[in-house]
């Protein structure tokens, strides 16, 4: 299974507010003419927390089914029990997930210590099929892994990995520095992308990506060959658009953002809206100025 890489977080793209199997394919076989590692399924930008059991489901099957056998398949198991995080990661195993993703929990946020997220992930993993990648993301869930919960959790040889997605590039090279050699550090946000990697992130799972895949293999080949130049010219480059497919219009933005670049995304689900008529035309003079830059 291979980490070094970059994956697009696939957003679901629904169909008259269900899956569209049809257009999974679609997207995943461009993304993997790109050059992709793989794909992530039912990440944030999947509106995982919106679906049903069943629908989640289908969405992996569908994109197993559409992703060749040596590009990584990662699925978004995350719940807020234990028991559901397990429940969900062994569905996903048996449907061809090679690694689940599991964000971490967080209503009970008070309660959320770091030797509950070691007993949590411990006993996920424990359990799992297929290697674990925990998955922080502290600006929606409102906790965070600290790099000494981490460097405990590394040490499971069934925790392989984390996907940090925030802007604080010290706390990856803290993941790196607490944990064992053989585990990975994905960066998860497209604006630290480059200094993550300078601090020893090893692969990028990027909303980018699902938009404009070639820009940020683009940046990543540039860093791994030693042009450092290049690279953080296309990260300064990158950058807008990577803000307004996230931070500024968050899903809807980049559903959006897709079908302008000619993949199929379809609305978002309720409670989120579409993108404004603004926010539609925001994007596209940024895609087409970025085209300009590096054309993809």
């Amino acid at each position: 299974m291979k980490l070094t890489a970059v994956f697009p977080p696939m957003a679901t793209p629904l169909q008259d507010d269900s899956v569209d199997a049809a257009a999974i394919a679609s997207n995943v076989r461009r993304w993997v003419d790109a050059g992709v590692g793989g794909v992530v399924a039912l990440g944030s930008n999947g509106e995982a927390p919106l679906l049903d059991e069943d629908e989640s489901d289908r969405v992996i099957a569908a994109t197993r089914e559409a992703l060749p056998r040596d590009r990584t398949l990662i699925a978004g198991v995350g719940r807020e029990s234990t028991r559901a995080t397990i429940a969900a990661g062994v569905r996903a195993a048996n449907l061809g997930a090679d690694a689940v993703l599991v964000r971490t929990p967080s209503y009970f946020k008070g309660r959320m210590t770091p030797d509950a997220f070691v007993r949590h992930y411990t006993a996920v993993a424990d359990a799992s099929p297929v290697p674990v990648l925990l998955y922080n993301y502290p600006a929606v869930t409102g906790v965070n892994l600290l790099p000494e919960t981490v460097g405990r959790l590394s040490e499971h040889p069934n925790i392989v990995g984390i996907k940090e997605t925030g802007s604080d590039t010290a706390q990856v090279a803290g993941y790196v520095a607490a944990s064992r050699p053989t585990f990975t550090v994905i960066a998860g946000s497209m604006p630290t992308f480059y200094p993550s990697l300078c601090v020893g992130a090893a692969g990028a799972i990027l909303a980018l990506a699902c938009v404009a895949p070639a820009v940020c293999i683009t940046i990543f080949d540039a860093f791994r060959d030693g042009r450092h130049d290049d690279a953080r010219r296309l990260q300064r480059e990158a950058t807008p658009l990577a803000r307004m497919v996230t931070a500024t219009h968050g899903v809807p933005g980049l559903k959006a953002a897709m079908e302008l670049t000619g993949y199929s995304a379809g609305a978002p689900r309720g409670p989120l809206a579409p993108a404004s008529p603004a926010a539609v035309a925001e994007l596209r003079a940024e895609i087409d100025r970025l085209r300009a830059v590096c054309p993809f």
